[in-house]
């Protein structure tokens, strides 16, 4: 294994805001591993809607930690070098790694921790990799917040489990992912999108798609009449009344977008121990969640859909093809790709 260059090319922001044109290319040091770390040479990344709110500023003061920062986490490449205290990684490991809220992805090399870095299947490759960490461990976190206990085909979910469960925002990172592993668990899935991608939407496995432009999907009406134990909430800017007319009598509507208002909601069912519940999910991302999202990857049970692959040259565009917001599955940064 080479040593890896002294110094390499990333994209960087100064200060908050700037959008796509606040990303400036460098070329800056490659990264020492610390404690517990591994040195990473990329060949993949993807951008997550949380990468431009920090930029942003919608998490300030705490994040980022200092300027400049070199955004993104979600990373996948090989192992070239080991902090002290490592010793399930060695050099020349291809690996999938959450680098959050740390960063470092969008550039040649990068600093992970070992903690939640996995091994990626040769069958596997490092754009699907990259796509992993933070889009499908967040929707397979929030079925589970949802109750569901098993992704075996529904075997497990049979008693007390949620059996009907829509999906909003469906053909995006997150909800491309949610509609697949709730078929896994063997669940009934309504799911809104865009008309572009009823199809697209369809043919991931979901029972019933809605146009969420009309006004059934506006409503969020399931074309069965079925109500919902479990809605798997990707979109924004839908405040809870919408939801509650149809709702199961027991139903968990678990949000990754949550506002003040919503958290409020949440702490007040919780003290009256409603039926019915907003849950607000931040991600805790978990290595055994990781393992298991590649080996189903593996597997080909669990599809990554990829919008679209820019070179590192052009994450710009990559950025700003996040903000619009309008991307079908993944948008992924990659370090070998054509410049």
């Amino acid at each position: 294994m080479a040593a890896p260059k002294k110094t390499m090319r990333a994209f960087q922001y100064d200060k908050y805001g700037g959008e796509a044109e606040g990303l400036k290319p460098v070329e800056v040091p490659v990264p020492s591993p610390k404690k517990g770390e591994v040195l990473l040479k990329l060949e993949a990344a993807s951008i997550n809607p949380i990468d431009w709110k920090i930029q942003k500023g919608m998490v300030r003061p705490f994040l980022p930690w200092k300027f400049p920062f070199i955004p993104v986490g979600d990373m996948s490449g090989e192992v070239v070098e080991l902090g002290s205290g490592v010793t399930n990684l060695k050099p020349g490991d291809k690996v999938i790694s959450i680098s959050f809220p740390t960063g470092g992805g969008l550039a040649e090399y990068a600093v992970a921790p070992a903690s939640l870095t996995v091994a990626r299947p040769p069958e596997v490759s490092a754009a699907e990799g990259a796509s992993l960490p933070t889009a499908a461990s967040t929707a397979l976190q929030q079925l589970k917040a949802a109750g569901v206990r098993s992704f075996d085909g529904g075997s497990s979910n049979a008693a007390g489990g949620p059996k009907n469960v829509l999906v909003t925002a469906a053909s995006g990172g997150v909800g491309h992912y949610a509609v697949q592993l709730a078929k896994l668990a063997g669940l009934h899935v309504t799911a809104t999108c865009g008309a572009r991608n009823l199809g697209f939407v369809a043919g991931l496995g979901a029972d019933e798609v809605l146009d969420y432009k009309t006004p059934e999907g506006a409503a969020m009406r399931s074309p069965s009449g079925a109500r919902y134990d479990a809605v798997v909430h990707c979109a924004t800017g839908t405040p809870w009344p919408a939801f509650a007319p149809m709702l199961a009598e027991k139903a968990a509507v678990v949000d990754v977008t949550p506002g003040v208002a919503a958290a409020a909601r949440s702490f007040l069912q919780k003290v009256t121990l409603a039926k019915q519940r907003l849950v607000p999910l931040v991600l805790i991302p978990k290595k055994e969640e990781m393992e298991w999202l590649a080996e189903m990857t593996r597997q080909g049970k669990l599809k990554t859909v990829i919008d679209s692959r820019f070179p590192l040259s052009r994450a710009r565009e990559a950025w700003a093809k996040s903000i619009e917001g309008h991307a079908t599955g993944k948008i992924v940064v990659e370090m070998g790709g054509e410049e």
